[in-house]
């Protein structure tokens, strides 16, 4: 098991969770030994020495649902592990933390809130995302910072609604043309992706495409490790998702 990275945004907020918290939290399953620290694996299958830490122009903001952070199959994890600039807030109907507002209101960033258009009035919704051209003036233009639903699908909409700090910015709605693939937790709809996804879909709407990269070969080999795990199989170092992130990553590792 390598040793862990300085903790992310997301391992933040599940320490301080963690504080808060009257009894332990349990992964489903019940307890099943030490994970570690760094990817919540267990210590056999342990990925903290593939973690790949891209620098990005765009910004990631996770709004997460209250025990999110403490879920071993959580994503936005992932992308707090490859996308430097993340930032991660535990999401309640009645307060905001000041972290999230002075964020919102930094002047370096354009916030997208990412939601589904159909569920926005259309003159909020846009398809895509404000990158540098030539010919424009570096500073009037802002770094792109998507702000997430870390979220079931059913918190995800009750969190939209009731958060009208997000009310003045754009609605960015994904177009994806593949299905899901991912296979930690059940949905009914394989258009619903999970937080990883969502993250490297809008990082290649930012021209930001070998950080997308990245990170999609990254959740692979996250869902291989932990499914492998799950039924007490060694990880197979030498597989095609292994290979994929090595060729995503190289160059940009850090």
């Amino acid at each position: 098991m390598a040793t862990p990275a300085t903790p992310h945004a997301v391992s933040r907020l599940r320490t301080e969770r963690l504080a808060r918290s009257a009894k332990p939290f349990l992964a489903r399953g019940g307890p099943k030994g030490e994970r570690c620290a760094g990817c919540r694996l267990v210590p056999s299958h342990c990925i903290c020495a593939l973690r790949p830490v891209l620098p990005t122009r765009a910004g990631m903001c996770l709004l997460m649902a209250d025990i999110e952070p403490l879920k071993p199959s959580n994503t936005g994890w992932l992308i707090a592990d490859v996308v430097a600039d993340t930032h991660a807030f535990g999401w309640a109907r009645t307060e905001v933390h000041p972290g999230l507002l002075a964020l919102l209101a930094d002047p370096q960033w354009q916030p997208y809130v990412v939601f589904p258009g159909e569920f926005v009035a259309p003159e909020r919704v846009v398809t895509q995302v404000a990158v540098p051209r030539a010919g424009v003036e570096p500073e009037r233009w802002k770094r792109p910072l998507f702000v997430l639903l870390d979220a079931t699908w059913p918190e995800a909409r009750k969190m939209f609604r009731k958060s009208p700090y997000l009310d003045r910015f754009p609605v960015l709605s994904l177009q994806p043309e593949q299905l899901s693939r991912y296979h930690l937790r059940r949905s009914t709809r394989t258009d619903h992706f999970c937080t990883s996804e969502v993250g490297a879909l809008c990082l290649a709407l930012a021209g930001e495409l070998q950080a997308a990269q990245t990170l999609e070969a990254y959740l692979d080999v996250f869902t291989h490790h932990y499914l492998q795990a799950k039924h007490q199989l060694p990880p197979e170092w030498a597989s095609e998702a292994h290979q994929a992130l090595r060729n995503a990553s190289i160059g940009g590792a850090g």
